[in-house]
């Protein structure tokens, strides 16, 4: 089954869906990467989501400096144009919060998480296409919230007058893509993505646990996060 077109055509739905959304309350400035950077993102599924997998990651919404900026999940920039070697034109949101200016592909600065977590799978794997066999990698929530510091502001931190329609939408999302993709193992990249997995997904047809999330801001991820989660995966049974 040629999965990567059913997964572009679900996005387009997908967004049509978000654009119906309004965030009026502590986000000053939401940010949408799968519009400004849909290009970048389309070929990310045109490239490595082709054919069913075995495992999907799944996590949170964009970081500020990875996906925000490439419009791929945890999308470190370097990972993204070395590796992952993906192209395409990123625009900018319709309004720019001024602290978090959208620099795509002349981003200079890493993002922490992107780059553990694509850096532990490139160690495993090689190479993209090695990873993408079985492998990929989503987020549930696409948007990226700021409050009027600039500070980031995750999903589950929206008034729930704003949190509860968002996360119908992007239930209705996750629950497609990971038909189209039809995996054995879901896994949550942090708690807050194995909560969001096991409310859409009965536990009996799939395996779905987490790994620690590998933001800086997470103590735990600042010793041996690789380590942990080789350890996690291989006790799952999906590394050996």
């Amino acid at each position: 089954m040629k999965t990567a077109p059913l997964l572009i055509k679900e996005t387009a739905r997908f967004l049509k869906e978000l654009k119906k959304l309004s965030f009026t309350g502590k986000a000053a400035a939401v940010y949408n990467p799968l519009e400004y950077a849909g290009a970048p993102y389309t070929n990310y599924l045109k490239r490595f989501a082709e054919g069913g997998k075995t495992v999907f990651f799944l996590g949170m919404n964009p970081g500020p400096w990875g996906m925000a900026q490439t419009g791929i999940p945890f999308g470190e920039i370097q990972t993204v144009k070395e590796w992952m070697k993906i192209k395409g034109e990123i625009l900018t949101p319709s309004t720019e919060h001024p602290k978090r200016p959208i620099t795509g592909w002349d981003t200079a600065r890493s993002e922490v998480s992107g780059r553990r977590l694509w850096g532990l799978f490139r160690e495993r794997y090689g190479s993209p296409q090695k990873f993408s066999k079985d492998n990929f990698v989503g987020n549930y929530c696409p948007l990226v919230f700021m409050e009027e510091s600039g500070r980031n502001l995750t999903p589950d931190k929206l008034p729930s007058q704003e949190r509860t329609p968002l996360f119908e939408v992007c239930d209705r999302h996750l629950k497609t893509v990971v038909e189209i993709l039809s995996p054995r193992y879901l896994i949550g990249v942090g708690k807050f993505a194995e909560k969001r997995l096991t409310a859409v997904f009965n536990e009996s047809d799939y395996v779905i646990s987490s790994i620690i999330h590998p933001s800086p801001a997470n103590p735990a991820a600042n010793r041996n996060w690789s380590g942990i989660v080789t350890e996690t995966l291989s006790e799952l049974g999906i590394w050996s």
